[in-house]
């Protein structure tokens, strides 16, 4: 099962049969099962229909909303899971300094632990002495992540290394018709932190539906502090994911030649942003690198990527359960 990504303007999406059209007047954008869609993502102004949207609800479906430049405006979601067991552990832990501390450490140090195993690829292939001695930073945080004795601390910790890992990012991008002098968030001001920014607005989206299958509360996480209206527990979640999933589209994208300058446009300010053109063509690598198979270490069988998500989730619902004893972040080799 895969995303539905509808990002032409003025187009609408309504069930017909079991099959999930998208039209604009008499043409006809996209025609799928609907069996074969786990989540609908839209950009900018397009309309679902009353009764696609009942039915879409009825069979667990999100419709999540994005500004036409990618920015996360909200979701229609089914309901809300019937676990409150696993709530109430949620809660519990929450409260518990000690259990905070405890799954802050777990998900800075599966971060840490991919961004080094990210760089010192690119030493190993490319002979970067530069990666080489980030991921020696980077390995630094990571034990002393793992002796944190506040959450501060263990995101402090993360600080370190995520700013040793993206001052050696440039290196990593072979494409001399880009550049990357260091990350800029809100909003991003050149092509490398637009995708970046994209990718990583995806990459939550992903998360947050996952969080609502497993029954978790969203807004209520350990690693990120909680904040009005902020889904902290799958940022929390999201962190193991960043390098393997978002950072190595972008590396793809641009290394291959896949995106050039001209997909990118610069408005008032430096905001920069993907054409539709450039946008689209990243939305199907995002889709694809998530339906890539890989081994996970711990299952020990291959699985896609965007099962993953779901499978470390359910995990931590395991730890909080206290079925396992410590939650066991995803780490490439």
């Amino acid at each position: 099962m895969s995303t539905m990504y509808i990002t032409t303007q003025g187009a609408t999406l309504r069930k017909t049969g079991e099959r999930l059209i998208v039209t604009k007047g008499k043409d006809r954008l996209t025609d799928v099962p609907l069996i074969k869609v786990s989540q609908i993502v839209i950009f900018g102004k397009a309309s679902v229909t009353a009764s696609t949207v009942a039915e879409l609800l009825e069979k667990q479906i999100d419709v999540c909303y994005l500004t036409q430049s990618g920015r996360y405006i909200g979701r229609i979601q089914p309901e809300f899971s019937k676990n409150a067991l696993l709530r109430v552990e949620q809660y519990k832990a929450a409260v518990s300094p000690e259990a905070t501390l405890k799954l802050a450490r777990a998900f800075v140090s599966g971060k840490l632990t991919n961004l080094r195993t990210l760089l010192m690829r690119a030493a190993r292939e490319r002979k970067l002495s530069s990666c080489e001695k980030a991921a020696a930073r980077i390995e630094a945080a990571i034990v002393s992540a793992k002796k944190a004795k506040t959450v501060d601390q263990a995101r402090g910790h993360e600080g370190d290394g995520s700013a040793a890992y993206f001052g050696v990012f440039k290196e990593l991008i072979a494409n001399t018709k880009f550049t990357f002098d260091g990350r800029v968030r809100r909003p991003p001001t050149d092509p490398v932190n637009a995708l970046l920014s994209l990718g990583y607005t995806l990459l939550a989206n992903d998360l947050h539906a996952a969080v609502n299958i497993v029954g978790l509360d969203p807004y209520l996480g350990y690693l990120h502090a909680q904040e009005h209206g902020r889904p902290s527990l799958p940022l929390d979640l999201m962190e193991q994911f960043r390098p393997i999933i978002v950072d190595q589209i972008v590396l793809t994208c641009l290394n291959h030649n896949m995106l050039t300058p001209k997909d990118f446009t610069q408005e008032m300010g430096n905001v920069t942003k993907l054409t539709d053109k450039g946008r689209d063509l990243f939305l199907r690598q995002y889709e694809e690198r998530k339906q890539a198979e890989f081994q996970h270490p711990i299952l020990k069988q291959s699985i896609t990527y965007h099962r993953s998500f779901e499978q470390q989730t359910r995990f931590l619902a395991k730890t909080l359960l206290g079925e396992l004893s410590e939650y066991p972040s995803l780490a490439i080799k």
